[in-house]
């Protein structure tokens, strides 16, 4: 077996245990909230390209919402019965340069061992002011305490690196990317339910850094100009989540 094949091989049995995780109770509430989240995302973008990294469940209906026509999966797992659906690396994506509208990269920075190079390679396919969606766990919460813990188990999502926002938007900068929107959820504990609701509502009025989960979407600049950084204080509730914030909101952390 070639160090590619290999490569693949052990992505494959990751996504495979992150496809099963979405179906636990944890996951499957994650689950629902990154759908919804993501579905407005998608709802004013345009083009003919779009392809997620990663899957977000058994099946794409949370793409639905999006005008843009032909939508592509790219996955480390073998699912050669299912259509749309190509098996490749996230960090050598087969795709020509300059041509992708939009992308979106489901959790795979927090399970890449080269996060940096996967935005690299969304940075080559995107055309300009083409969007990229970046779906992540947050290291500075109560998942991002729940990780130190379980990590040495080996079971996901407890395995993955985890990419704070900072860091993220770090890396975007570079690569001349800004940031549009963003989005958070998720303050209780792992371990609960339904439980704990008075702790969600007030995680996301009040402290919206320490969300479990984020979810950004940038644009790939034509010029290189660094953009300025949102403030988390910035963030708006609006019904049950936080928006981001408008174009005078913005400043440096």
């Amino acid at each position: 077996m070639s160090e590619t094949d290999s490569r693949l091989h052990r992505n494959g049995r990751a996504s495979q245990a992150i496809v099963d995780w979405y179906a636990s109770q944890s996951g499957s509430r994650i689950l629902g909230y990154e759908r919804e989240a993501l579905s407005e995302m998608l709802t004013d973008l345009f083009g003919y390209q779009l392809v997620q990294v990663g899957e977000l469940g058994a099946d794409t209906q949370h793409l639905a919402s999006c005008p843009i026509r032909y939508k592509t999966v790219i996955s480390h797992r073998d699912t050669s019965d299912v259509q749309g659906v190509i098996v490749a690396a996230a960090a050598q994506l087969p795709i020509a340069t300059d041509c992708i509208d939009a992308m979106v990269l489901v959790h795979t920075l927090d399970f890449s061992r080269d996060p940096h190079q996967v935005l690299r390679e969304a940075e080559r396919v995107l055309i300009p002011e083409g969007r990229l969606i970046v779906i992540a766990f947050n290291p500075f919460s109560l998942w991002g305490l729940w990780r130190v813990f379980g990590r040495r188990q080996g079971n996901i999502p407890w395995s993955g690196h985890f990419v704070s926002y900072p860091r993220l938007n770090d890396w975007l900068s570079l690569l001349g990317f800004g940031i549009e929107r963003m989005d958070v959820m998720e303050f209780r504990p792992p371990t609960c339910g339904a439980q704990l609701d008075a702790i969600e509502r007030l995680g996301r009025r009040f402290w919206p850094m320490f969300a479990g989960v984020y979810i950004v979407r940038a644009v790939k600049r034509v010029s290189r100009v660094t953009p300025l950084r949102p403030r988390w204080s910035s963030l708006r509730v609006l019904g049950s989540r936080a928006i981001e914030p408008s174009v005078r909101e913005v400043g440096d952390v």
